[in-house]
């Protein structure tokens, strides 16, 4: 993705010699360009809950892509992009109607660390209830795992594992990447780094947070998925029978817990945090919450290993969010669920848009640039940009 440098989209009128002239001409062209596309997407703001199109049993498809601002020749290069990939199924959803669409729809995969992003969905209800305390300890959840965690450990908060600056570095079950290991990037010397204060992408804490939501809620995290989400939100494939927690229990008893959709009904998922949790009527998630998981809490400068401090994202609460000067133009409060190989559940409000791309395990994975590569089409689709 090409960005302008913060500074270059802002210009203050002022007196300018001669040979200036060219270089204020291109920042005037600058301007010129970010008020479009901020009068596109004020045009195209989101609608209120109760007045947006949900799905019934199938999306509604739209007919015609100029009826909602997008031409069809944008749509059919972001599918010229996609075919050099392996996708196996990608759709756009943009005012709870299909706008374009890839590959097989219905296949059933699993989803990688996007399960991580629907775990922090689920959560909302039970923080709500007090059943889950954010602020509890590992210690006064009595969560430990073999060989016993570091006293400092012990101190990490439920917080702490879902925004990830968890201090814990224990092995975990499973890889956090299809690099291996349990975090992305080198982690630290076990207790050396106080909870809260370092972020680092590591699977203990996303797997012991499946562990603290079974024991405190006394119910499976897959039972609860299928009453308070594919139950509501009518998904198609979903089967709860394949579904069950895994990994290398050696390694740590906080087992992975990984989901297996199809890409159609991971658009509904999309669907319902772009609007907020409130489906078709009905509150599914409080929107309070699905706000408060989708915002910045490390910010992309303190992001960790340095590399991921080249943008675009930063983290939220188990969703990578598009941050900094990247947060801007279609990508405004734009946010992520991202797993290996090539699974994306993507919104972007600013275009009351949900992306969903989905590969298979076994296959050459789907770069994140790759994908971006198409999410950065569908946005430059919109006609008259």
């Amino acid at each position: 993705m090409m960005f302008a440098p913060e500074e270059d989209r802002m210009f203050a009128g002022r007196f300018v010699a001669p040979r200036h002239v060219a270089a204020v001409g291109a920042a005037v062209l600058l301007l010129a360009a970010s008020l479009s596309s901020a009068a596109w997407v004020s045009r195209h703001q989101a609608p209120a809950a109760e007045t947006a199109v949900f799905p019934g049993a199938e999306w509604e498809r739209i007919a015609d892509p100029e009826s909602v601002g997008f031409c069809q020749a944008g749509l059919d290069e972001a599918t010229a992009h996609v075919r050099t990939l392996t996708t196996t199924g990608a759709i756009a959803i943009v005012g709870g109607r299909v706008l374009w669409e890839y590959g097989d729809l219905t296949a059933v995969s699993y989803l990688a660390s996007v399960r991580k992003s629907i775990l922090a969905m689920l959560y909302g209800k039970y923080v709500d209830s007090g059943q889950i305390d954010l602020g509890a300890t590992l210690k006064e959840l009595s969560i430990n795992d073999h060989q016993g965690l570091l006293d400092s450990e012990l101190e990490a908060t439920v917080y702490d594992l879902l925004t990830a600056p968890s201090g814990v570095y224990h092995p975990a079950a499973n890889a956090a990447s299809t690099a291996g290991g349990s975090t992305v990037g080198e982690a630290p010397e076990r207790g050396t780094v106080p909870h809260g204060t370092y972020f680092l992408y590591n699977n203990w804490d996303f797997n012991a947070l499946g562990t603290i939501f079974e024991q405190e809620t006394g119910l499976g995290i897959y039972d609860v998925f299928e009453r308070d989400l594919a139950e509501p939100l009518g998904m198609r494939e979903f089967d709860r029978d394949r579904h069950r927690r895994n990994g290398n229990a050696n390694r740590s008893q906080h087992l992975a817990y990984h989901f297996h959709l199809s890409t159609r009904d991971m658009a509904r998922i999309g669907y319902l945090m772009l609007r907020e949790g409130t489906w078709d009527g009905r509150e599914v998630i409080a929107p309070e919450w699905a706000r408060r998981i989708a915002q910045s809490i490390t910010p992309v400068a303190e992001m960790n290993p340095s590399s991921y401090r080249q943008g675009p994202f930063g983290y939220g609460m188990l969703w990578w969010i598009w941050d900094g000067p990247w947060n801007d133009g279609v990508y405004r409060g734009a946010y992520t669920g991202i797993g290996a190989i090539g699974q994306y559940i993507t919104v972007l409000p600013a275009l009351d848009m949900v992306v969903v791309h989905k590969t298979r395990q076994g296959q050459e994975a789907v770069s994140r640039s790759d994908y971006l590569g198409i999410v950065d089409r569908l946005g430059a689709a919109r006609c008259g940009f």
